[in-house]
């Protein structure tokens, strides 16, 4: 299934930066990336986005492990039929993967992608996966649910 070969690719390629980071950038660090847009800063984080239930790691840890499960179940289940519905799903699932490896492993979240031009939180290919994969998602809710999985719904009740 091509879904979740890019799922694994996306966990892979989030690994590898977050070992890039920590091997070459000293804890609280920063590397100039994309001058005045983005520098690569070394953070650890506990919590989730914007550290919010920082002393719950354990929590976070098992939710994601719960979406992970769910999200692998309706890519395989074809939960969406569309090819944008399953990306979305994979992008959702390569996030929860990533961060949850950081939170059972490490006990923390490497966060490296630090915005220059604006008060943000520093943050990781992971959360860019389930932001990407939530919008995509959400998106395809809205604006194609309709069309693709309403009438295959009515195709599969008029049949069985």
């Amino acid at each position: 299934m091509i879904y979740a070969i890019i799922a694994a690719a996306l966990v892979v390629v989030d690994q590898v930066v977050k070992y890039l980071v920590m091997t070459n950038i000293p804890l609280g660090e920063h590397v100039p990336f994309l001058p005045y847009i983005l520098d690569l800063t070394y953070v650890t984080n506990t919590g989730a986005a914007f550290s919010i239930f920082s002393e719950h790691t354990w929590v976070l840890a098992l939710v994601s492990l719960v979406m992970s499960v769910i999200l692998a179940l309706a890519l395989w289940k074809n939960f969406f039929h569309h090819p944008f519905g399953k990306l979305s799903l994979a992008l959702l699932l390569a996030g929860a993967v990533g961060n949850l490896i950081d939170r059972a492993f490490r006990g923390f979240v490497v966060d490296m992608f630090n915005v220059l031009f604006m008060r943000f939180a520093v943050f990781n290919v992971a959360d860019i996966c389930v932001v990407a994969g939530g919008i995509a998602a959400g998106a395809y809710y809205l604006l194609m649910w309709d069309k693709y999985e309403k009438n295959s719904d009515d195709d599969t009740q008029a049949g069985g």
